[in-house]
């Protein structure tokens, strides 16, 4: 099972939990409407962090990649150059 299938069960339930423990309340309605509000605006919130955290690593991940490729092909390139000089040396 994958982490975000795993993250998403548990924010659910965290969700549905406390959306039972408001209903439950011995609160008025309105009282009780806004606990809900305030609950769904918060785990957006937490939500929107826990996304911006997802998209700020991967990002990093991708630099990070960008870079070891362009190394890989700089010294790749250079290599060839080298091995090029070689056997136009050794056919002279």
């Amino acid at each position: 099972m994958s982490t975000q299938k795993v993250l998403l069960g548990v924010l659910a339930g965290v969700a549905a939990g406390a959306l039972l423990g408001v209903l439950f309340a011995p609160d008025k309605g309105s009282e009780t409407r806004k606990k809900i509000s305030k609950k769904g605006s918060d785990t957006a919130d937490d939500l929107k962090e826990k996304f911006d955290d997802l998209l700020s690593s991967i990002t990093g991940k991708i630099e990070a990649v960008k870079e070891e490729a362009c190394d890989l092909y700089t010294s790749g390139k250079s290599k060839a150059e080298d091995l090029k000089k070689d056997v136009t040396s050794a056919m002279n």
